[in-house]
């Protein structure tokens, strides 16, 4: 018979651990309960700080008596705690997606099993005679032993769930020590495969508390409404560890601080309070009551506990689930704990960092993925107001592979590690307002062990929805959870259409729409399904955070890590940089894309002529009280009046058409274009966010007057052919052509190189992340990187004193039959002005080119002076086709640097569309200025394409002596296809005829400002 490992035995899901019950703080006084303050509890000590460390290959290879009190610890080492010790030095980093590190025999693992035996000591200054004396532990990873002077205390795993246990007897007065034994590896592993870096040890919050043994155990707080959702009904019902005829004094402070009521109950009877029109608890007014519980015994006070009470209630209605009255939308982020120099290891600062910047950027809600959070977490939702979907720290992710997904997920052997981690996020958690869904897990199949765990959850608390997506059928789950659900038809894939023509239930999207790198497209269209259909209750983004790990190179700039850059095999690379934030906390272009397409307020245009509009209420409670509209009338960059426009009162999801009399009595300019701005902003301070902070806009375009054309200045041309080149030149500039590429080589105006290489015609850019499935076809089947020109013929002349160049060229790539055939025309001026035509003819055999390619656009080389941009079109941040709501139409300007979006993996960035022109100056207002009346999109960095394809970091870049300017016809869609849909139909760039006409003028500040050339063409 084999001996079980401890840490290999499914059968042992804890040793000593105390059945699990509600996160909360016992209070020796009312007045120490209303601070908060854990400090001011009974006793309490955090033992977090630096602990003696011992790390071991092998569980089996630590030193006899490792837990004995008089054990030499000199040569163990120092760590801190909290803490992942694969960041402080020790073991191997890795991530993988979905992959275990070891061979799928459960509930086996490695003999190599990393092992951190961690050690402290702590000091009592009494005796707890009278007291339960409990050793907290939030989350350690992945099993672990616990020792306390030098006697076995206990055992537990489930990485990130708390586990509690009393040691009182095992405690003296004086000093103590404390030892864990934590194992990387354990048959709880086989649960823990979630797409994250493997991180092991002691990584929340160490506690050490009493608590009276006669007080409060555990406490349930439920509030329901009825079926008016006028009057709700608040119940109690709570567990003892000893009887001795104890009374529990409840009391219900408003958030006024009024007392609702006061009663005292005997222990065994439960609290049931009806109580009148209450106040709502929701995400947008997350109204908090506060229930005061004094236990007392023979007249004392035993112990005072405050439990904040948020009354809403969650109840199916036919095909949508009701949060107090209202088929709510669920505008989310799935959230890891993250950080860039801990790993897991967040503090309460950072969360509440994170939980201001959702509510700041319109989202509502948190998938906790892929488990239970640290407690503060729910805290945080409850006061900030945030829906929570609290889910199981289960996935099985990697039993996929095996042909056998269900493996453990079907067998009843597993049940029972499978139902602890339900029940003990259940116990710690239920008594949180924030929380509307619990999720059975992520990734794992169906089977047996997922029906006892519904069941399970119903039986603990009916007054919350139950989910999981595995549950493909929505068997045993409340809503019907899927991911990255497509729009469009594509293979198999599930699409949208039907979800909405099938599901007999509400529906979500758990995960949608990733957020890797440059994207996610699409948001928009996701965003008016949900709206549009009450049963599509909305989503949350993969993911919130990219999870880089910070590193520091040897010439002190930072940059950020992620799998393989450890020598970690099997690994999933940069799948793990998918968030809306940066690693150093840095939005990404894709969060203020997500705020604008989830705002609170939609403006809609009825007629421009007469300034009409129609304002949609997207709160589902709030009325828009809540904000304040300033509208403002601009003409290119020049503000022409502000005005505070008085909202309707218009409740949530109601609609309301508004007229306003903008610009009725301007002059208007030719070539200028005009800009009505809608804002709508905070009226007043709120906790996330202080009053003027903007929450919605919109802007419209006012019919204006046509361009007028350019008149040119007279001049006289010499034109000079030596060799393969030939010059052209004015009074004070000379452009040189190549007449062997056929191209425009250079301009030099004054003796300055202005421009230092032509357009050239380019349809390939630097691969985005959701183009990683594209990339196999496109460099090795369509070899699109490796572009080819064939000139056919090249004719010019000088006539009636315009310079004219033709340029016939055919492009295509590798062993491609399909290509372009291209005509570039330059027309060049006395004045320097430049016109620039180029068309170009999908040619060939055109069933062989790709459904889609990068760009259709030109590339070319400015002087490197020109370090300061401005432009007329979408801004101020990137643009793409299926991603540019958050970016208005107007006048920009910038730096060169601030076009740059520096994603962790270096890629296509910093595209802005919709312009009409763009100029380029130095620090002394010279310049040059590209002007087309059409319209079209352009990028300028410091980096060549093949620059950001070949960059792994952002410390690979190496800026260029020269300008990199892209002027495009049409640029591909983003997608969200590193993980979901790919570019829809309507946003994809086709190998297509196009059309792509400018001009080039040098100007300074005595020819004028770039916005009123722009105004000619």
């Amino acid at each position: 018979m084999k001996k079980v490992k401890r840490w290999e035995d499914i059968q042992t899901d804890g040793i000593n651990r105390l059945s699990a019950r509600a996160h909360y703080v016992s209070y020796p006084t009312r007045s120490a309960a209303e601070t908060g303050d854990a400090r001011q509890s009974h006793y309490y000590q955090n033992l977090n700080g630096t602990w003696k460390f011992l790390f071991l290959e092998a569980p089996e290879y630590g030193p006899d008596g490792f837990y004995r009190d008089d054990l030499d610890l000199k040569e163990w080492d120092d760590i801190i705690v909290p803490g992942n010790w694969q960041l402080q030095g020790y073991g191997n980093m890795h991530y993988s997606d979905l992959w275990y590190n070891f061979p799928i025999i459960p509930p086996r693992v490695p003999t190599d099993n990393p092992t951190g035996i961690y050690r402290r000591e702590f000091m009592l200054d009494r005796s707890f005679c009278t007291e339960q004396l409990i050793l907290r532990f939030n989350g350690v990873d992945s099993a672990y032993e616990l020792y306390v002077n030098g006697v076995f205390a206990g055992y537990s795993k489930g990485a990130r769930i708390q586990s509690e246990f009393d040691i009182s007897e095992l405690c003296r007065e004086g000093v103590n020590s404390l030892t864990v034994r934590v194992f990387q590896w354990s048959d709880g592993t086989y649960l823990e495969d979630q797409d994250m870096w493997w991180l092991s040890g002691i990584f929340r919050d160490v506690e050490l508390y009493s608590r009276p043994i006669i007080g409060l155990y555990d406490y349930t707080v439920k509030t329901e409404f009825d079926r008016e959702w006028v009057d709700a009904t608040l119940s109690v019902s709570v567990q003892l560890t000893e009887l001795r005829e104890q009374t529990i004094v409840y009391e219900l402070i408003d958030p006024e601080g009024n007392q609702v009521f006061i009663e005292e109950k005997k222990t065994d009877e439960a609290l049931r309070e009806n109580i009148t029109a209450p106040l709502k608890w929701s995400a947008e007014q997350p109204v908090l009551y506060h229930l005061y519980m004094t236990v007392k015994a023979d007249g004392e006070i035993i112990e005072v506990v405050h439990q904040p009470v948020g009354f809403r209630s969650v109840v199916m209605a036919g095909d949508t689930f009701l949060v107090n009255g209202v088929a709510i939308k669920l505008k989310g982020v799935n959230r890891h704990d993250y950080n860039p120099k801990t790993g897991r290891v967040v503090t309460i600062e950072e969360i509440e960092r994170d939980i201001k910047t959702m509510k700041q950027n319109n989202i509502n809600a948190i998938r906790t993925a892929h488990y239970p959070n640290a407690s503060y977490l729910y805290d945080l939702c409850d006061f900030y107001g945030m829906y929570v979907i609290d889910e199981t720290d289960l996935e099985c992710h990697g039993f996929e592979l095996t042909g056998k997904y269900d493996w453990i997920s079907d067998d009843p052997a597993w049940e029972t590690a499978y139902v602890s981690r339900l029940e003990r996020m259940i116990a710690r958690d239920k008594n949180h307002p924030c929380i509307i869904m619990w999720s059975l897990g992520n990734e794992s199949s169906f089977g047996c062990n997922f029906r006892t765990m519904a069941k399970r959850a119903k039986e603990m608390d009916p007054t919350r929805l139950v989910h999981y997506e595995g549950d493909f059928e929505a068997e045993v789950t409340d809503v019907y959870g899927t991911m990255y659900t497509w729009l469009e038809p594509f293979k198999k894939r599930l699409t949208m259409d039907q979800v909405i023509e099938k599901s007999p239930k509400p529906h979500i999207l758990c995960e949608y729409a990733h957020a890797m790198g440059n994207g996610p497209g699409n948001l928009k269209e996701y965003q008016d399904l949900f709206y549009k259909y009450d049963k599509l209750q909305g989503g949350f983004i993969w993911e919130w955070f990219d999870h880089g790990i910070e590193t520091v190179a040897e010439d002190g700039s930072v940059y950020y890590r992620y799998g393989g850059d450890f020598g970690d095999d099997p690994t999933n690379s940069n799948f793990c940089i998918d968030g809306l934030i940066m690693p150093d906390g840095t939005p990404s272009p894709s969060l203020f894309e997500y705020k604008k397409v989830i705002e609170p307020v939609q403006t809609e245009c009825i007629d421009i002529e007469n300034s009409v509009f129609r304002l949609i209420n997207r709160y589902d409670f709030l009325s828009l009280d809540y904000l304040e509209l300033t509208c403002s009338l601009y003409e290119d960059d020049k503000l022409l009046e502000s005005y505070l426009v008085e909202l309707p009162r218009l409740a949530g999801r109601e609609t309301a058409e508004i007229q306003l009399n903008a610009g009725k009595s301007i002059e208007k300019i030719n070539g200028a274009h005009y800009y009505l701005v809608f804002s709508y902003k905070l009226k007043q301070d709120t906790p996330w966010a202080a009053k003027g902070h903007e929450l919605a806009n919109a802007s419209f375009v006012l019919p204006g007057k046509a361009k007028m054309p350019k008149v040119h200045l007279n001049g006289d041309l010499q034109v000079i052919r030596k060799g393969a080149f030939l010059n052209v030149s004015g009074s004070d500039f000379t452009v040189t052509f190549d007449c062997v590429k056929g191209t425009l080589k250079q301009v030099i105006r004054n003796g300055v190189v202005e421009i230092e290489k032509g357009p050239q015609f380019n349809f390939w850019r630097a691969p985005i992340d959701n183009d990683m499935y594209l990339l196999d076809d496109y460099r090795q089947k369509y070899f699109m990187h490796l572009g080819h020109e064939i000139v056919e013929d090249i004719q010019y002349e000088l006539k009636d004193g315009v310079f004219e160049w033709h340029t016939d060229a055919l492009y295509g790539t590798t062993n491609s039959s399909w290509y372009y055939q291209i005509q570039y025309h330059y027309s060049i001026y006395p004045d320097g002005d430049i016109v620039c035509r180029i068309n170009g003819a999908a040619s060939g055999l055109k069933e062989n080119a790709p459904v889609m390619i990068p760009r259709l656009g030109v590339n070319m080389h400015l002087n490197r002076d020109f370090v300061e941009t401005q432009w007329r079109g979408r801004g101020p941040g990137e643009s793409y086709p299926d991603s540019k709501e958050a970016n208005h139409l107007g006048v920009f300007s910038s730096s060169v640097d601030g076009l740059f979006t520096n994603y962790v993996k270096p890629q296509e960035n910093g595209n802005r569309s919709d312009c009409d022109w763009v100029s380029f100056t130095d620090q002394d207002n010279n310049g040059l200025i590209f002007i087309s009346d059409e319209t079209f999109n352009f990028s300028a960095s410091y980096f060549e394409i093949d620059d950001l394809e070949k960059a792994k970091h952002t410390i690979d870049l190496k800026p260029r002596d020269y300008l990199v300017l892209n002027l495009d016809y049409k640029q591909n869609g983003l997608g969200s296809n590193s993980c979901g849909q790919n570019q829809l139909e309507k946003y994809r760039c086709k190998f297509e005829d196009f059309s792509l006409a400018f001009r080039i003028s040098h100007f300074n500040s005595e020819k004028g400002t770039a916005i009123e050339l722009g105004r000619e063409y």
